[in-house]
């Protein structure tokens, strides 16, 4: 069955049912949980749960100590890496959730500069690498920031499990290796450009396309030469160029961007300086292809675009060239989960009292997110597939009525949330684009009330 159709208690049912909380009626209570906020997903928890012995029953869920953030979530993240028979994408990256300076809350770390609370989340969100389709989180963990010992050394550094350039690879080792037949592609940020994280790829069979962090980083050449990247970049001839549409960002109108393309194959040679894990593997240097896209007649006054990537899918013509550049430029799906998770779901909002719940209630959350990610991502990806095969055909029809629409119009996957967002305050005007997360939060707010109030006095 399609996912997206599933109504909130089948949906729950399926993300949450398996999860092992060590008791049936706390796993029942995370479902029943999970229905509620995903009804009503920016409301605080009073207004998710409406009665104080619902409140009370999730603060108490949240509170014990089998009721973890890997328990809640893991369910999902199994059922993600079940998706077989497509190139799939997994994008990762890190945002910091921060509870402000001044909340009393036991277990948090420095955030941010280190003034704000909080922790960091590290997620691997799955993605059709052909058509952008979100098949949700193949893997996620829970990151705390250790200040460095005073004095710390390189080669101590990398005695501690704790850094933060480590959790890529630890995520990698979490997601593990694709079933036969499926191809997964790491899509990384440059947090990730080190030696120990594409050593991790290969051993867990996955591919890998990485933003360089360091130009001045030495690597081989198919000749055997050990140059600087930097340097060996500027031997590579022009493969040719495209155009890239920028939208506008503060201080910066939208403008039209050259790019031009160059690639070559290099070797990344073992560091001299290794971790405990790679001085016992003793790996020989990784094979993988690099592509250069950098900007040419920039406007004066604007930081050229330039990504240096690597990658290990094979890179023989301009045209495997661009399918990498068209692989990390998909990781602004990842970026718009967050939004979805902290401007929808709210989740540095939340009153929990330690650390421990907070992260609990992530794992919750985080798979929530994905939930409706996945609804709005269909009307960018199919907008005219019938919007009763997306979402349940009660909430067409409830969705008409209040928006005065004729009872005969077959409402698309777009105007679905067209329309809703508007119900949420979007006023749809041709110069107002496509609407933002925070009306299409109201109008699904005020679509499950509506739908709610009609089950409770006639049903529909």
């Amino acid at each position: 069955m399609d996912p997206f159709v599933l109504d909130a208690q089948t949906w729950a049912e399926t993300q949450f049912a398996t999860a092992d909380l060590h008791d049936k009626r706390r796993t029942d209570r995370l479902v029943y949980l999970a229905a509620q906020i995903t009804a009503h997903p920016s409301g605080s928890f009073p207004e998710q749960t409406e009665s104080w012995n619902d409140l009370r029953a999730a603060y108490n869920l949240f509170d014990c100590e089998e009721v973890s953030f890997q328990a809640i979530a893991s369910p999902h993240w199994e059922l993600t890496k079940k998706t077989t028979g497509e190139l799939l994408l997994i994008i990762a990256d890190t945002t910091e959730i921060d509870y402000g300076p001044s909340r009393q809350v036991a277990g948090l770390s420095p955030v941010g500069s280190g003034i704000g609370q909080g922790f960091h989340l590290h997620s691997g969100l799955m993605v059709s690498a052909e058509d952008d389709r979100v098949h949700g989180l193949a893997g996620q963990l829970i990151h705390h920031r250790q200040p460095a010992p005073k004095g710390e050394t390189r080669i101590q550094r990398l005695q501690r499990d704790d850094r933060e350039s480590h959790i890529w690879c630890i995520l990698v080792d979490q997601i593990g290796s694709p079933p036969p037949g499926t191809c997964w592609v790491h899509v990384v940020d440059r947090g990730a450009d080190d030696f120990e994280f594409f050593y991790h790829c290969q051993q867990t069979r996955t591919d890998w396309v990485a933003r360089a962090k360091s130009l001045h980083r030495k690597i081989v050449t198919p000749a055997g030469d050990k140059l600087e990247l930097s340097f060996y970049l500027r031997t590579l001839p022009e493969a040719g160029s495209f155009v890239l549409n920028l939208r506008a960002r503060p201080k910066q109108p939208a403008r039209r961007a050259k790019l031009v393309v160059s690639y070559g194959a290099l070797s990344m040679p073992t560091p001299a300086i290794k971790s405990p894990l790679l001085r016992e593997a003793d790996p020989g240097p990784i094979p993988m292809w690099v592509v250069w896209v950098r900007e040419v007649d920039a406007p004066q006054g604007v930081d050229p675009i330039e990504w240096v990537l690597y990658t290990s899918l094979p890179v023989a013509c301009l045209e495997d060239a661009m399918v990498i550049v068209g692989y990390y430029e998909k990781r602004w799906l990842i970026e718009e989960w967050h939004k979805v998770l902290k401007t929808g779901m709210r989740v540095e909002d939340r009153q929990l009292k330690t650390s421990k719940r907070l992260e609990a209630m992530m794992g919750l959350m985080s798979v929530a997110a994905v939930r409706l990610f996945q609804l709005k991502g269909e009307a960018r990806t199919a907008p005219e597939r019938p919007a009763d095969q997306v979402v349940p055909p009660k909430y067409v029809s409830a969705l008409k009525a209040v928006r005065k629409l004729r009872s005969s119009i077959q409402l698309t996957v777009g105007r679905f949330f067209r329309e809703l967002a508007m119900l949420g305050g979007f006023l749809g005007r041709r110069r107002d684009g496509d609407p933002g997360w925070i009306t299409i939060w109201r109008g699904w707010d005020k679509l499950q009330t509506m739908i709610r109030g009609a089950e409770a006095i006639i049903g529909i």
